[in-house]
């Protein structure tokens, strides 16, 4: 008799089912609305604390970021969070910018161990660095992050509002999973653009569903819910002014707009590279015959 043994399926995480006793409790979404204030930034910190670090290193290394988060498959809470550890720290630490990379891998790896179930390894992360920083880097800065933001590492992040939010709309079932989906993408690209860092989490996750129903042109009941009635029952979910909703949900969209273009011009340019390249190889290959032509 055979003992087969399928290791494959210790690789399945499995996951609770969500809570309705908490997506449904009034109490739970107003204490995160409560709350939420404790974890912004104290302030646009490349005005008054950082000298060395410029808005473009910051993008640069959140898109970073956001591609180690990707390629280990990790929760989708992991890169916010963990981009707002960053910016915390940023707003009361004055950082050079050669370590900021290591601020950022940092972040991640303490997001990553509070909010995913196979947490990411101080190796891995020095590993997507190309080893410019080490293990013992890597923990000794984890003591000072933790110090900086005063061990308050539960901090409230947009996520956190998507179910609280959808689960109040009059949304079809069938499509509330691409709907979360959607959301969570721009969750993400509001992380990696600064202009959002000082914005509540609920109003960037408000704007994000607002963004993705709109984009995905849900119906519901056989008509369309309108921009504005979507707009009106989103501000009161959430307690958020109208027309400040209305502008983080417009900006949303520029930068996603924005986004798109930049992804197809390095598609066009990539393009072009390996088409040069291509030509290059030919006219090589076929050099040597005519030189040898021209001899003979």
């Amino acid at each position: 008799m055979e003992l087969l043994c399928f290791e494959s399926d210790a690789l399945v995480v499995k996951r609770a089912q969500p809570d309705p006793s908490i997506f449904h409790d009034e109490r739970v979404l107003q204490s995160l609305l409560t709350i939420e204030d404790r974890f912004l930034p104290q302030c646009s910190y490349f005005q008054c604390v950082q000298k060395d670090i410029q808005p473009c290193m910051r993008r640069v290394v959140a898109s970073w970021m956001h591609e180690v988060c990707e390629e280990e498959k990790s929760e989708v809470d992991v890169f916010p969070l963990a981009i707002n550890y960053l910016d915390r720290f940023l707003a009361v630490m004055p950082t050079r910018k050669c370590y900021l990379q290591l601020l950022a891998a940092v972040c991640m790896f303490l997001a990553s161990k509070l909010k995913d179930s196979r947490p990411l390894s101080a190796e891995k992360l020095c590993m997507y660095t190309d080893h410019s920083i080490t293990p013992r880097q890597l923990l000794d800065w984890e003591l000072v992050v933790l110090g900086k933001l005063k061990w308050n590492m539960a901090s409230v992040i947009p996520n956190d509002f998507v179910e609280h939010i959808i689960r109040r709309l009059p949304l079809p079932k069938e499509r509330l999973a691409v709907v979360r989906k959607h959301t969570n993408t721009f969750i993400a690209l509001c992380a990696t653009d600064f202009n959002f860092a000082m914005n509540p989490p609920s109003m960037i996750a408000t704007g994000s569903v607002g963004a993705a129903v709109c984009g995905l042109q849900i119906h519901h009941t056989d008509q369309m819910l309108s921009r504005d009635r979507l707009t009106d029952l989103l501000a009161k979910i959430t307690n958020t002014e109208v027309d400040c909703l209305k502008a983080c949900q417009e900006q949303i969209e520029l930068v996603l707009a924005s986004s798109l273009r930049e992804g197809l011009q390095r598609q066009e340019s990539a393009a072009v590279r390996a088409g040069n390249k291509a030509m290059e190889q030919q006219d090589q290959a076929s050099t040597p015959t005519d030189v040898r032509d021209v001899n003979l």
